[in-house]
């Protein structure tokens, strides 16, 4: 699996993976033009979108009407309020959800792979290469 990032232009990264291109710009206050998320806003959204996906397949397979269902993800500050010490993902269900599936959605939810990862996070190996050597 490889991703490769590039620099379009001012503050711009954008990372090419699977013939697509996830753009990423820093806010205006930031430096940026506001473009596209910055790269920390995207990985938060990865989070509440894979577990979005879970939710959303585990009522697709049961016929369940998806319209009216949003996650919300709530992000708390560490003790020291330099990273993050919690995050929230409130599923909210309309009046008319199934009780007996309420368990189940919130179980959906957990099986999101970003969460995992962060769970187990990877060991990062970073280094420089020179073109053409």
């Amino acid at each position: 699996m490889e991703m490769e990032i590039s620099f379009p232009g001012g503050k711009r990264v954008d990372a090419q993976y699977e013939g697509l291109t996830i753009q990423t710009d820093q806010s205006i206050k930031n430096g940026g033009n506001g473009f596209a998320p910055e790269p920390f806003n995207l990985f938060l959204a990865s989070i509440g979108t894979c577990a979005g996906i879970y939710v959303l397949s585990f009522c697709q397979q049961r016929k369940i009407p998806t319209e009216e269902i949003k996650l919300i993800q709530r992000m708390e500050a560490s003790a020291d309020g330099k990273m993050i010490g919690k995050i929230i993902i409130e599923v909210k269900l309309p009046a008319d959800f199934p009780q007996k599936y309420k368990k189940a959605v919130i179980s959906s939810a957990q099986l999101c792979a970003v969460k995992k990862h962060m769970e187990q996070a990877p060991e990062f190996s970073i280094f420089t290469s020179v073109a053409g050597e």
